[in-house]
């Protein structure tokens, strides 16, 4: 769909997958991550099969992050944890299949800023929040109208 990039509706009109320009994230951490959008190139990518995508609920992020730092002695920011689960899980995968697969992910920063937060996963008090169908439906009106194609 066609949608602000900004919440204030002032950037231009960018075709793009979204939950609408106003979408408000649950109070999770990963909802700090609010972006309502996809990036236009990645949508297109996304539209032409050329990638897919994948969700994963935060708790499973920091245990992917936690194992990646045991490993590598490098604590991951939660956005790039998202991306180690997947690597993760493919490697499993592999495993699982005997296909031998070359993994590639951005580690794009570190999660010394984010430390509250594992502290938290360690815890047990970081919690999973999935949007409902209704959630969405209500994010998703404020979409301009569309141009006919």
């Amino acid at each position: 769909m066609y949608d602000f990039c900004d919440t204030g509706n002032v950037c231009p009109l960018a075709k793009m997958y979204t939950l609408g320009n106003k979408f408000i994230p649950s109070p999770i951490h990963a909802g700090g991550l609010r972006f309502h959008g996809m990036s236009t190139i990645i949508s297109e990518l996304y539209d032409q099969g050329m990638m897919e995508a994948v969700a994963y609920e935060q708790t499973e992020v920091f245990e992917a992050a936690e194992m990646f730092a045991k490993a590598e002695g490098i604590l991951p920011a939660p956005e790039s944890s998202h991306a180690i689960k997947a690597a993760i899980d493919t490697a499993l995968e592999c495993r699982e299949t005997g296909e031998s697969k070359t993994i590639l992910f951005g580690l794009s920063g570190t999660g010394y800023f984010d430390l509250v937060a594992y502290q938290q996963y360690n815890d047990g008090t970081l919690t999973d929040y999935i949007p409902t169908d209704e959630d969405l439906a209500e994010a998703i009106k404020c979409v301009p109208p569309q141009p006919e194609e």
